[in-house]
């Protein structure tokens, strides 16, 4: 049966309050009815699957404390390593962009493969994999290549090199599209180019990557695409150095038009 609900001292000044005022008694009543109802419902149903409600909690308990562990006493230690591993090729590296000539492919080469049973920097991609010493091991490598202009194989570890960091990320894809340009493959380039622009915008990379995008749709004389590249920097990042004078080549691409 519904029970009744009034204010206290509340007296209705004619039928139609009255009326009014035990229809509302009455639905709240059947709100507090219907809230009784799901409240004995759902405890019937915890009391009903309580062992696989706490076998699940422990489930979900288990997989957090072994994802602590894991980092802790697997993960911590493991990009220790691969940091200290890395540390070796790229030595090598750092070498080879101060010397010139000959010298500078035998340094690279030394960094990518490794000397007197250390690693190179593919060893400690494919070993440390999923460490950010093992993804930068991807970068360091795919520059490498691309210096030795061994294109293809600098495509595919920069391919694999993945940043957020406001320089690196952008350089990676920029380098992609500096290997297909230099293998005649011109879409490709400015396809990668303008992700490199679009990865992190800042003032550096960003007008830099628009700029070569904007040379290669001038050479395939796509020439309203080149317009509007050398445009956005123009609009967006007229203090660079790219900026400084790009009215002339967005005077070139109209002309072409």
């Amino acid at each position: 049966m519904a029970t009744t609900y009034k204010k206290r001292g509340y007296k209705p000044k004619n039928k139609a309050e009255e009326k009014h005022a035990e229809e509302m008694a009455s639905t709240t009543a059947e709100v507090f009815n219907t809230l009784d109802d799901t409240a004995n419902r759902s405890e019937k149903w915890i009391e009903k699957n309580k062992t696989p409600l706490f076998y699940g909690l422990v489930a979900v308990a288990v997989l957090i404390l072994g994802y602590l562990a894991y980092t802790k006493f697997v993960g911590a230690p493991t990009e220790k390593e691969a940091t200290y591993e890395l540390a070796f090729p790229k030595k090598y590296y750092d070498a080879a962009l101060k010397s010139s000539g000959v010298a500078v492919d035998s340094l690279l080469t030394l960094g990518i493969e490794g000397a007197d049973g250390k690693y190179g920097f593919i060893d400690v991609a494919n070993t440390y994999s999923g460490t950010k010493a093992g993804n930068m091991a991807n970068y360091y490598a795919g520059l490498s290549f691309l210096k030795m202009k061994k294109y293809k194989e600098a495509i595919e570890y920069l391919g694999k090199f993945d940043s957020s960091d406001e320089l690196l990320g952008p350089t990676a894809l920029g380098a992609i599209g500096d290997a297909f340009a230099d293998i005649n493959q011109p879409k490709d380039a400015i396809e990668y180019y303008q992700k490199a622009a679009n990865k992190q915008t800042n003032n550096f990379t960003t007008p830099l990557f628009l700029y070569k995008a904007g040379q290669i749709a001038m050479s395939l004389k796509e020439y309203n695409k080149a317009e509007k590249l050398f445009t956005e920097i123009k609009d967006n990042y007229p203090k660079s150095k790219q900026g400084e004078g790009i009215e002339k080549y967005i005077n070139s691409a109209k002309y072409a038009q």
